[in-house]
């Protein structure tokens, strides 16, 4: 070894190093795709270490993961503080993703945090804090921002003389539609001690309070603490998609918060974004971003996550010349079939070991919360 750099987790140049991978939260995101994906992985992660409340929970998973039997706790600190553990991976209730997260990088490791990485300014500016202090890095899990599309379709529009309007769409079936069709066969867990149970969700509703109340100046009423939880689990997708295409707006001309179907109206310097989103008892998903210029058009096309090998795929209509006059021409393009979730480990992995900062970062899902800010403040509560 010797004349050889390090990667910075002691492999060798030339060497990938496995990364030991600590999960916090066996929930049915885990179960369905982040056991999976880092399982198929194994080249870049092994699973060391396990933690959730449930028991049952911790030995459903135990036997899932490949590579070796991993240790279980259903201490957090326990996990993160482990030489066992690398990074860390938190799939946990919102409740818990900030003091977790901190946690983390307080023992310089780095974490990968499922949205939202926090449900106001208090809490994620703490994250941020506490980042400034560490060696490692937070990676906020908006794997959509990874797919291979959406990169392509950044080209595409950077390309455009000038864009006229964006269609933003997010309105699909309930989960369950997508899940019980998956061939995972997930697993839900009661084996929860009441008390803890109370203590977690008096924490989020303090939190989402919290932003509300003390942040927005927004009422906190069943309406609008529904819409803001929404708002910070689902549309955070497509918020944080929109920020990377085209940057932030300069206002909301006007919202629709309203339960199944919400949406909402954004003025940029010079053109319109619309947002539509929603939540129906149709089994469909239809998620798409749509940037539209005079000469082109541009959509990225998402499917669920919850089904593993479904492609994104990026849409292009434009005019071209024909031999009577104006012709019209689409191209559907499928790049590969990694899915966003495959895709957005990958470049963990990258982070990680080459002790670089992510571009879905603490600092970078601040804006998430500046844009739902002045949605809820356009809202009627």
């Amino acid at each position: 070894m010797t004349g050889k750099l390090s990667n910075g987790f002691g492999a060798p140049n030339g060497l990938r190093k496995v990364l030991k991978v600590g999960i916090i939260g066996l929930g049915e995101i885990a179960q369905i795709s982040h056991i999976q994906v880092l399982n198929n992985l194994s080249e870049y992660y092994q699973i060391t270490y396990l933690c959730d409340a449930s028991r049952q929970a911790l030995e459903h998973c135990g036997k899932k993961a490949t590579g070796g039997t991993p240790k279980t706790t259903s201490d957090p600190k326990e996990l993160i503080t482990s030489p066992d553990v690398d990074v860390v991976l938190l799939s946990n209730v919102n409740a818990f993703h900030p003091s977790h997260a901190i946690l983390s990088l307080q023992h310089n490791k780095y974490v990968l945090v499922e949205k939202p990485l926090a449900l106001n300014y208090r809490d994620l500016d703490g994250i941020i804090s506490a980042e400034k202090t560490s060696e490692a890095k937070v990676f906020v899990g908006y794997q959509r921002r990874y797919a291979e599309s959406f990169l392509d379709a950044l080209k595409e529009v950077g390309d455009m003389d000038k864009i006229e309007y964006i269609r933003v769409r997010d309105i699909i079936g309930p989960n369950h539609a997508f899940v019980n069709q998956s061939g995972i066969y997930p697993k839900k867990f009661t084996d929860f001690q009441e008390e803890a149970t109370a203590d977690m969700k008096a924490t989020e509703e303090e939190m989402v309070k919290t932003a509300l109340v003390q942040e927005y100046g927004v009422k906190a009423t069943p309406q609008s603490m529904s819409i803001f939880r929404i708002l910070t689990g689902l549309g955070v997708h497509d918020l944080s998609a929109l920020r990377e295409m085209v940057g932030m707006p300069t206002e909301v001309l006007g919202a629709s918060l309203q339960w199944p179907i919400w949406n909402v109206l954004f003025q940029y310097q010079g053109f319109p974004v619309m947002y539509e989103s929603g939540i129906i008892d149709v089994p469909i998903f239809d998620a798409h971003l749509e940037i539209y210029s005079k000469e082109k058009i541009v959509r990225v096309n998402y499917d669920t996550p919850y089904v593993k090998g479904l492609p994104v795929t990026m849409t292009i209509q434009e005019r071209i010349d024909g031999a009577k006059g104006d012709g019209f021409q689409e191209r559907t393009i499928r790049k590969t079939y990694e899915d966003p979730f495959t895709l957005e480990f990958l470049e963990f992995h990258h982070c990680a070991t080459h002790r670089t900062s992510p571009k879905t970062s603490a600092l970078d899902a601040r804006e998430d919360l500046d844009l739902i800010k002045i949605i809820m403040q356009a809202g009627q509560f």
